[in-house]
């Protein structure tokens, strides 16, 4: 993303250039090493998300990652490289999997309702996946202190799944299975179609919805997403009215 800065690009370069990250053998001696960051990361990542970033100590953080506090700082320096390094690696969790998702798409058997369907569906559930929530609500409360995180988040997470997921229905529209038009922009209004009504459902995560209502909601998503960009002859031509589960 081009509006990343310096500071959230920080925390996640040692990571991206690491040899777990390029796919090469790890040097020896290495691998404890990337274990021992990743566990960090991963301690890291809870410990903010439970007792926010004022509250969240470096020595809770290295005694739940069962390292010494020194350890932490060899790797990341101080506290505000951890937080960012920590989302860095969190958003890009939840990038794999919603990648994953989008990529359904790609072999889809010539029923495009269902495809569609099916990868909502997927897309809900990784909005409504815990760890998705916690990192939300860690981005709400610290945005304020650090408005950077923001950056880190969309141009690790959100811009990169959007523009898979333009990339795909641009496949779909040039086979004749969707209208022509602007990809990005069908991307971005079916992801607000799936999401749009998440927050409130789930109470930023304090509710959990059954797999039965996610799927709803993606099954109202797509209705609409098909209105809006299905050609004459597609699915958008016999809309479906389906019972919304209580």
């Amino acid at each position: 993303m081009s509006g990343t800065t310096p500071a959230a690009a920080a925390g996640s370069d040692a990571a991206a250039g690491s040899p777990a990250a390029t796919g090469a053998p790890a040097p020896p001696g290495a691998r404890g090493r990337i274990d021992k960051r990743n566990a960090i990361l991963a301690t890291a990542f809870v410990v903010f998300a439970r007792e926010g970033y004022t509250q969240a100590t470096l020595d809770a953080i290295a005694a739940e990652a069962r390292v010494a506090k020194h350890t932490i700082y060899n790797h990341f320096g101080d506290k505000q490289t951890l937080l960012r390094a920590a989302i860095a690696a969190e958003a890009d969790r939840a990038m794999a999997k919603n990648l994953a998702a989008v990529d359904r798409l790609r072999d889809h058997d010539g029923d495009l309702r269902a495809a569609l369907e099916d990868v909502g569906s997927q897309l809900v559930a990784c909005y409504c996946d815990e760890r998705g929530w916690a990192l939300r609500r860690l981005l709400y409360a610290e945005i304020n202190q650090f408005p950077d995180l923001l950056d880190i988040i969309t141009g690790r997470a959100s811009d990169p799944v959007t523009e898979a997921l333009a990339d795909r229905l641009a496949r779909l529209a040039l086979a004749g299975h969707l209208r022509a038009g602007d990809p990005a922009a069908a991307a971005e209004q079916l992801a607000a179609l799936l999401t749009g009504s998440l927050e409130a459902r789930c109470r930023y995560g304090t509710r959990v919805i059954s797999p039965a209502e996610q799927h709803a909601v993606a099954r109202a998503a797509v209705d609409t997403f098909l209105h809006a960009f299905g050609t004459a002859s597609g699915p958008a031509a016999t809309p479906t009215v389906r019972a919304t589960p209580a």
